[in-house]
């Protein structure tokens, strides 16, 4: 998949320099040509370590990723836009450390509200930013539908009516807290093979609240 991305770069200048070579960052990113492989990202900063004479070299990136999706009743199809960030740091002695991150919009329902309710419960849309360090890569597809799976329902751009009735039905039968959300999303990350750290943060955009609400929990090294 092709996509646009906002790039990041910057180094950890020696302390009796007085500033940087700016045309040089730029240089740098060019060099590799007007479409960069995921595989070629990981040379950036070791490139910006020798052009810069620095001791750190820090790289991000940040781009849309689509996923087609089939609506869960009628079988429709649809792209559903997601944010993923790559951030790579390297440093003189060797050491790069790779961090995925990606922004996965949800549908939450309050147990609370569904409790004490004689008629239907608050739902609202969430965002989880979840971050990871694994062993060895993971497919992007494969954290979306982490992240997912541990809401109340995912979401979709394409809904008939009786996907829309699927939809409501199945987040009113999997309430969850925004706390619920990111312990779902840990639990599933200690259990995964290869992720060795994560950070997890969700918000929800209250529908019945005039103020959002937000959880985080994050792994040790």
């Amino acid at each position: 998949q092709k996509t646009v991305a906002t790039v990041s770069l910057a180094v950890d200048l020696p302390q009796h320099y007085k500033g940087t070579h700016m045309s040089r960052f730029v240089e740098v990113l060019n060099s590799h040509g007007s479409c960069l492989d995921v595989r070629e990202i990981n040379l950036i900063p070791q490139e910006l370590l020798k052009r810069l004479d620095a001791q750190r070299a820090h790289v991000t990136f940040q781009f849309p990723f689509f996923l087609s999706k089939q609506a869960p009743v009628s079988g429709g199809v649809g792209l559903v836009d997601y944010e993923v960030r790559f951030e790579i740091e390297s440093t003189r002695e060797g050491h790069t450390d790779f961090v995925l991150t990606v922004l996965v919009p949800v549908a939450t329902l309050c147990p609370c509200s569904k409790a004490i309710s004689d008629r239907g419960a608050h739902n609202q849309r969430g965002l989880v930013t979840y971050s990871i360090r694994s062993t060895s890569p993971i497919w992007i597809e494969d954290l979306l539908a982490l992240v997912e799976r541990s809401a109340s329902c995912e979401l979709y751009s394409l809904l008939k009516r009786t996907d829309e009735k699927f939809v409501t039905e199945k987040a009113y039968d999997n309430p969850v807290f925004v706390e619920d959300l990111v312990r779902n999303v840990a639990s599933r990350s200690r259990a995964h093979d290869t992720i060795t750290w994560y950070r997890v943060e969700a918000e929800n955009f209250e529908s019945i609240h005039n103020h959002n609400a937000y959880a985080l929990i994050e792994s040790k090294e």
